[in-house]
């Protein structure tokens, strides 16, 4: 098996070091120059990996070709690019459709592909639209793969990995808050990794309850938790929350 990426940013990165980190028979993966430390410090770490100086060459010598560049990068070179009938092409990128993928690239052999980037670990979900062989052998030994033939319900999977990033600052802000309150800086990032790995794999082990079920078992009357909660409320941060999440969808559907 021989991949192809186009484009050589964090989650390609992520999705070479899984590979890696997987049993996947893979010959070969090429990639491109353009991030030139990611792609020097991929070749460097793995022989497998080799650098080519442009994309054609990438499509040439792979099987499988993994579109990994922004839309507007995307809608520059791919309809400058040949790719035949023999080749699987897997798309990440997000707001370029189907039909104007197979329109740019002249091959019908499409499928888009949600990864994220601690695929690097092998971990998550990954949801393929519409249903591919080759994709799902891929990204089965990556992750938990959901396949999808409807690409206007991916448009919503799309749009909840969006709030990656605010995960993230919810934990930060955490762990800043328990540093201003005199403890240290590593045992609060410990502390807030560790807490919030048990609440997600609570929440994974008691999924067939319902996580509404799981809000209500997690409160006492006037207790802690319903003060959290109460107050979050109040000041409509779920609304927001849920309008950021309508407001991507939005874009994304366009």
């Amino acid at each position: 098996m021989n991949i192809g990426f186009i484009g050589t940013g964090k989650i390609a990165s992520s999705i070479i070091y899984g590979i890696f980190k997987s049993k996947l028979k893979i010959t070969k993966i090429y990639i491109s120059s353009r991030n030139r430390n990611i792609a020097k410090k991929l070749h460097l770490k793995f022989r497998k990996v080799k650098i080519c100086n442009n994309n054609q060459d990438i499509i040439n010598f792979s099987n499988i070709i993994i579109l990994s560049v922004t839309p507007q990068v995307g809608l520059k070179i791919l309809n400058h690019l040949s790719f035949n009938s023999s080749k699987t092409v897997i798309s990440l990128i997000s707001t370029i459709k189907l039909h104007d993928l197979k329109r740019l690239i002249g091959s019908s052999k499409v499928c888009k592909a949600i990864p994220l980037p601690f695929i690097e670990n092998r971990l998550g979900p990954i949801i393929i639209s519409p249903k591919n062989k080759v994709a799902k052998k891929l990204f089965s030994k990556l992750g938990s793969v959901i396949e999808i033939n409807n690409e206007k319900t991916s448009y919503s999977f799309w749009s909840t990995s969006s709030i990656m990033a605010a995960y993230y600052e919810i934990l930060n802000s955490t762990t800043n808050w328990l540093v201003r309150k005199k403890i240290k800086k590593k045992i609060a990032t410990n502390y807030i990794s560790e807490l919030f790995l048990a609440y997600t794999q609570d929440a994974l082990i008691k999924k067939n309850l319902g996580f509404k079920k799981l809000v209500k078992d997690s409160q006492t009357p006037n207790g802690l938790n319903m003060q959290v909660l109460k107050e979050l409320k109040k000041v409509k941060f779920y609304d927001k929350f849920i309008k950021s999440l309508n407001n991507v969808h939005k874009r994304i559907k366009r």
